[in-house]
């Protein structure tokens, strides 16, 4: 593709796939909210749940490094 030329078709085509994905993206959004507000509807702690869902994302060693240093400053701390 030359400096000043653009190719309008393929342009398109690329902004009408990036629309069709932010939609689904928006659908899978929707859907993850009802999956958490049935949890909590059931009894669930959903902020719980949201940081089980973020650590079980994470490396597991850093993971564990981030334990670590945590229980290391709250020791400092003087915190249980």
């Amino acid at each position: 593709m030359g400096e000043n030329t653009l190719d309008g078709g393929h342009l398109k085509s690329f902004i009408e796939r990036i629309e069709r994905l932010e939609e689904e993206k928006k659908a899978i959004a929707d859907d993850i909210k009802d999956v958490y507000a049935e949890a909590k509807g059931t009894g669930y702690d959903v902020k719980i749940m949201r940081k089980i869902v973020s650590l079980r994302k994470q490396d597991v060693n850093k993971r564990r490094e981030e334990e670590e240093i945590l229980d290391l400053y709250l020791s400092a701390l003087g915190e249980p």
